[in-house]
């Protein structure tokens, strides 16, 4: 067979066939058999089979395979692998086309190079151009160090096309290995993170690091695992037993993208929402992450809805610094890709305390309250049951410009609870009555039955209808139909200046 470095050999049509072929297997083999085996052990797949599992079946096509590094320096031109150390392509997924890179973390560690970088910023800017979502497969070392400056200018690339197709086309990141240092920027600012347990981590600083400056000894995972970013940081989205399981729940997610009357009793406000969406679905997202407030998307008469909803079962349902953020995020991401939002309200309010004030309570609450305020596409709200306060207003109030506004029999709307509203308004006749906890049950029975009410808010027109529960559904869908045209002007601007 003719020799693929001296293509001056190959003269004829035959030989020609078979040097692209000779090519493409080096393109297809380009790890070593110890780097494919050890991640094959780590139970891992490899960089081109998950782009080729990510879509429909045989729809994968591959850009840019006989790329090759152009690095000079410490013997680097010994090595360089055809399509170096990331693979990048475009395919389908439920029939729709989508533009996909996958890390190679078996050539170089999937370290970032120059021309990996050129592979990456290539198709980021033909999804951007054709108007199709993009979804990262991270599994890299981090900078090629071969490369110095040249690798960190290629991240930069990479984060600045991240910006600028923010909120125009899908962004999706799959963390299938380590993401560590710089890279971490880049999967931060798309629109969703997916995180595989046990084999995947993310962090700006290693546990070497961490012992070195703070002391601290902790593991990979403790630090930056898949569970510690759905738990603790937010970082991750959703995240899956494996990567098959994984791969699943990218294609699901992308289906959704353009292209009881006791008032103390806790309940799953999720048991709620799959009541009302069709067939039941719902796909959560960060449900171990500021649990006190839900958020996911659903279909409501066949489209596509993000879903928000106070959590009772967490808190009472009360917002806090952690769930200000997760929602107005959320909010915003909807806002975003035109996807209509659908509210369930039941807030007692924000949560006090001293950790939450010095923590900047006002400043997150108000991340929310922007991104409602902000968001021009269709917006539905249900208040379930308790709507006190400013968090009544934050939570796609009438007042924030929601479409439309429903309410349960059950709902109370009012600046505050019964109990605290008593304690405030009647303090002297309390301390002057001859029972006055007789009296302060009946004062709270007596401002339950008038203010803690939705009739009041719908005497104003602040609640559009009070409905059956069992209503909910058919009255969602018929408001959703009405209000799917919606058209709203923005001012001229060029943006506005969220409390970050």
């Amino acid at each position: 067979m003719a020799n693929s470095e001296n293509p001056g050999v190959h003269s004829t049509t035959r030989e020609k066939l078979d040097w692209m072929r000779e090519l493409r297997d080096e393109a297809l083999h380009a790890g070593t058999e110890r780097s494919i085996e050890r991640q094959r052990e780590s139970g891992k797949m490899l960089a081109r089979e998950r782009a080729e599992r990510l879509c429909d079946e045989g729809s994968f096509v591959e850009l840019d395979r006989y790329v090759r590094h152009r690095e000079s320096n410490f013997g680097m031109l010994d090595r360089r692998p055809y399509g170096d150390a990331v693979v990048t392509g475009y395919g389908t997924i439920f029939g729709r086309r989508v533009f996909v890179f996958s890390q190679d973390f078996t050539v170089f560690g999937g370290s970032l190079s120059e021309v990996f970088a050129e592979k990456i910023c290539k198709v980021m800017d033909l999804a951007a151009k054709y108007g199709c979502p993009l979804i990262g497969i991270n599994d890299s070392g981090g900078a090629r160090i071969q490369e110095g400056v040249v690798s960190l200018a290629g991240y930069a690339e990479i984060f600045w096309r991240n910006v600028q197709v923010s909120g125009v086309i899908p962004q999706i990141s799959l963390i299938m290995g380590p993401c560590a240092g710089g890279a971490v920027y880049s999967p931060a600012m798309t629109d969703f993170v997916l995180m595989v347990e046990g084999t995947s981590y993310m962090f700006i600083t290693g546990p070497d690091v961490v012992k070195t400056v703070t002391g601290e000894e902790v593991t990979f995972e403790e630090l930056g695992g898949a569970e510690a970013h759905a738990t603790k940081s937010g970082v991750a989205h959703l995240t899956a037993a494996d990567e098959e399981a994984a791969l699943e729940d990218a294609r699901y997610l992308l289906s959704f993208l353009p292209q009881s009357d006791e008032p103390t009793k806790p309940y799953d406000m999720k048991d709620v929402v799959t009541a009302v969406v069709d067939d039941g679905e719902f796909l959560e997202l960060q449900p171990h992450f500021a649990e006190n407030i839900v958020c996911g998307f659903a279909r409501l008469g066949g489209y596509s809805v993000g879903v928000v909803g106070n959590q009772p079962k967490s808190l009472a349902g009360v917002l806090d610094i952690g769930s200000s953020e997760k929602a107005a995020r959320f909010v915003r991401t909807c806002d975003a890709f035109n996807i209509p939002l659908l509210t369930f309200v039941d807030v007692p309010g924000f949560l006090p305390g001293t950790a939450q004030e010095w923590g900047g309570i006002i400043r997150h609450g108000a991340k929310l309250l922007y991104a409602y305020c902000e968001a021009t596409v269709p917006k539905l709200t249900v208040i379930t049951r308790k709507a006190y306060g400013g968090a009544y207003d934050v939570m796609s109030s009438k007042h924030v410009r929601a479409d439309f506004n429903f309410a349960w029999p059950t709902a109370e709307v009012a600046v505050m609870g019964p109990d605290g509203a008593v304690n405030i308004i009647f303090r002297n006749e309390l301390q002057e009555a001859d029972d006055p906890e007789r009296r302060r049950e009946e004062l709270i029975a007596e401002y339950r039955e008038r203010f803690a009410n939705p009739y009041t808010a719908a005497e104003r027109g602040y609640v559009d209808d009070v409905i059956e529960p069992r209503r909910t559904r058919p009255v969602l869908i018929d408001a959703l139909q009405t209000a799917i045209t919606k058209r709203e002007r923005r001012p001229p601007r060029k943006h506005g200046n969220i409390p970050l």
